[in-house]
């Protein structure tokens, strides 16, 4: 697959077998987020690849509840109110069960730290797309990224005391196997030449 179809074809996938993901591939995709661009080539992402279903399990317990302490009304970010409402029903899986959680990690203070996660994730995604496999942009744990007991836990799995999380994504086999990879209708995005 060359990078346009890569790109062009790439959708999200919120259901997942549990195959795990071969290392091979898993060590590619990861390749492809660390070569993403990055303020003055600072390179200040951190990536903790969580493939540990114990860990997977406590961080969807974790953040259930810290949504479900949280309020939410008509001005709400539609996905965070969705969150919210999820976890005060209970069984919220913020990760939709995938093998694989590559949370995305930067310098709090660091001007580009949003950016420059969101560069390496777009690239892991495509990465993914392009050697069959599913994945999806998870916002859960940066919207979570001053919930003390969470920053307190993904300390404890190597995050730093300076980071924050400002991005995830899910990785893993599609349960009903490979999206429609067919060109998505553009419904936005719009373009203005300027000549």
């Amino acid at each position: 697959m060359d990078a346009m179809d890569a790109i062009l074809t790439r959708r999200s996938t919120r259901n997942y077998r549990q195959d795990p993901v071969e290392k091979a591939k898993l060590q590619q995709i990861l390749e492809a987020g660390r070569q993403a661009p990055s303020g003055g080539n600072s390179q200040k992402n951190h990536f903790l690849v969580i493939e540990n279903r114990e860990v997977l399990r406590k961080l969807i317990t974790m953040t259930e509840a810290a949504f479900a302490r949280m309020e939410a009304d008509a001005d709400t970010y539609p996905s965070l109110r969705h969150s919210i409402e999820a976890s005060k029903r209970g069984g919220y899986v913020f990760c939709y069960n995938a093998p694989v959680l590559i949370v995305v990690a930067n310098c709090r203070e660091y001007g580009n730290n949003m950016a420059d996660c969101a560069c390496a994730i777009e690239n892991m995604m495509i990465a993914a797309n392009a050697l069959d496999l599913g994945s999806c942009w998870i916002n859960q744990l940066r919207w979570l990224n001053e919930e003390p007991a969470l920053v307190q836990y993904l300390q404890t799995l190597g995050m730093k005391e300076e980071e924050r999380v400002y991005g995830a994504v899910i990785i893993g086999y599609p349960a009903e196997g490979l999206p429609n990879r067919g060109r998505m209708a553009q419904k936005g995005n719009e373009v203005t030449f300027i000549s």
